[in-house]
Parts: C-alpha cells; structure tokens; sequence
C-alpha cells in the first residue's frame, strides 16, 4: 500500500486551510496555500473540487474570497480527508469489501488476513487522528521525539560555545 500524493497533499492543504483561516478569521485562497505548500495550483483545484463536494470545506466566492472549513477541525478526521479525495486506504490486493479474493479462482491469497488487519490498522489510526491534532502538533511519535533530542543537542552544544 502506498499513499499517493492525492492523499499527502489533500492533508497537507486542509492542515494549511485550518491554520491560516484560524488565524486570519476569513477565506484562504488556493494560490496562497499552493504558494506556501509548493502544491500546484491546478492541483489544489482538482484536491479542492472533491473536498467541497463530500462536505469538507466550502467555498466563498468575490473578492477576499476562498476556502473554509464547513467543520470545526476537531471533527475533522485525517481519513476523512484522505477518502474524500478517493485515495484507496488498503492494503490487500482484494477489491475493498468484496467476498472474492486477489487470486485467479476468487479464492483469498494465504497472506490476505494480514494485509487486511494492516488495512484494519491504518483506518483505525487514521479516524483517531483530527485535523486540530496535526494542527496543534498532538501527534508525536519516534520522529518528533529524535527531533526533540536534536534540538535539545543543539541547546546544549550552543550553551557549552
């Protein structure tokens, strides 16, 4: 299973969206979160274009105008974000939800159970996480935590100088 960039970039651009409207209390316009972002801008439109029709943001149009969150970024969830943008979250080479599986007589592969309890995992840690999570920096695993040590490093070394 691989995310694609439809799905980074559709979390990307909403963690952008929810910041910059938090903060400026108005519309955010696609060519200043694809300037900020380094998405394209034509891009964006097309992420943005799936996002407005499952209810995610909506638009405002004239002059100062953009994008809003059409949910507080509490009730936003990452897999939402992510589906709404049709990117496949599975792992499995089975056709999400159907009985039959990968293998040419419908049968299941003998590893199927394992890339679905993945498939399983993912969702489960994907629907936990909110868009005000990633905002907020809530979500810290090992990375943050080497990077934290890093820049306590950095400190020490700068202090000793």
């Amino acid at each position: 299973m691989r995310l694609s960039t439809k799905g980074r970039y559709a979390v990307m651009a909403m963690v952008d969206l929810a910041n910059c409207s938090a903060e400026k209390g108005r519309p955010v316009s696609l060519a200043d979160i694809a300037e900020r972002q380094e998405i394209s801008l034509s891009y964006l439109e097309q992420l943005f274009g799936k996002l407005r029709r499952k209810g995610l943001v909506k638009s405002v149009r004239g002059p100062g105008g953009g994008y809003l969150l059409a949910r507080s970024y509490e009730d936003l969830r990452v897999s939402d974000i992510i589906t709404a943008v049709d990117e496949p979250l599975s792992a499995t080479r089975c056709e999400n939800g159907s009985a039959e599986g990968c293998q040419s007589d419908k049968s299941r592969c003998i590893t199927h159970d394992l890339w679905q309890e993945l498939t399983n995992q993912i969702n489960l840690y994907l629907n936990s996480i909110s868009l005000a999570d990633v905002c907020e920096r809530r979500i810290l695993g090992t990375s943050g935590l080497h990077l934290h040590e890093r820049e306590a490093e950095d400190v020490s070394i700068a202090a000793a100088q």
